[in-house]
């Protein structure tokens, strides 16, 4: 029996939780699992191909019902729950987190302050494949990367699963289902497209934490996780903001200050 499993099963025993939420092993790889019994628990597993960001699913009362719940949390749902808890969606007594560290040990955080002493170890770093795209599209001129992006925003559907895939998108009612007025046209082409992706990086400014769920969940394999990345850097450069800071006050573009540097305006 590993470590995570253990641990599941010590929980329902005790009458802790009601339901875990971890990983399986799936037909292509490692799925979701949603967990409602000790028996169960046997079927959670926890390895390097677990990407997904599990705290998708945080805000999602509706699945979740009012029970007590663990999560079981990599670092961009780590990073995820303290940005939530910083914009005041979670209550911090309906949640077990738990995640396996380096040496394979299981943790359970009993607040968020204690994950966000765990997560100074792990700031968001950006992947060297990713840092080579970003630079490639850094070095093209102006002309040509709005032709990239027209290119690729020309692939969109208008699926909306980059959005249902971000653990930060939990808006009752997304701008896109606004139709009095309708600030973003309901069909798919290239300049619709661009304005729906635009508003949405502007709502992740400062918020993005990096799990590049959107992208992967992008049926036609739009980059678009390179957006938020880009814009992440810009205000970690500009406003020294990390995801995930439960300190600051309110989000970059939601916030102002008479101090506030200008300089990236261009």
């Amino acid at each position: 029996m590993n470590n995570l499993v253990e641990k599941v099963k010590s929980l329902f025993a005790e009458g802790t939780v009601k339901l875990a939420i971890g990983f399986e092993k799936g037909n292509h790889g490692a799925r979701p699992f949603f967990c409602r019994n000790m028996e169960d628990a046997g079927r959670l597993i926890w390895d390097e191909y677990c990407p997904n960001n599990l705290a998708v699913y945080l805000t999602k009362l509706e699945l979740l019902g009012a029970d007590s719940v663990a999560l079981v949390a990599n670092l961009p749902a780590l990073r995820t729950i303290l940005q939530l808890a910083s914009e005041n969606q979670l209550k911090q007594n309906q949640w077990i987190i738990l995640t396996q560290d380096a040496q394979g040990e299981i943790v359970q955080f009993g607040n968020f302050e204690d994950i966000q002493i765990y997560m100074a170890d792990y700031l968001a770093t950006m992947s060297a494949d990713n840092r080579l795209l970003i630079e490639k599209l850094q070095s093209m001129t102006q002309e040509d990367r709005w032709q990239y992006w027209l290119h690729e925003m020309s692939k969109c559907i208008k699926c909306y699963a980059c959005r249902a895939a971000c653990p930060l998108c939990y808006c009752n009612r997304c701008i896109v289902e606004v139709n009095c007025p309708q600030w973003i046209q309901a069909w798919s082409a290239p300049l619709t497209n661009m304005e729906w992706q635009i508003n949405r990086v502007m709502h992740m400014a400062g918020r993005c934490v990096e799990c590049g769920a959107c992208a992967q969940a992008c049926p036609v394999g739009i980059p678009i996780h390179l957006l938020t990345l880009s814009m992440a850097e810009v205000i970690r450069d500009e406003f020294g903001k990390q995801p995930g800071d439960t300190g600051g006050k309110g989000n970059v573009l939601a916030t102002f200050r008479v101090e506030d540097k200008e300089n990236f305006i261009r």
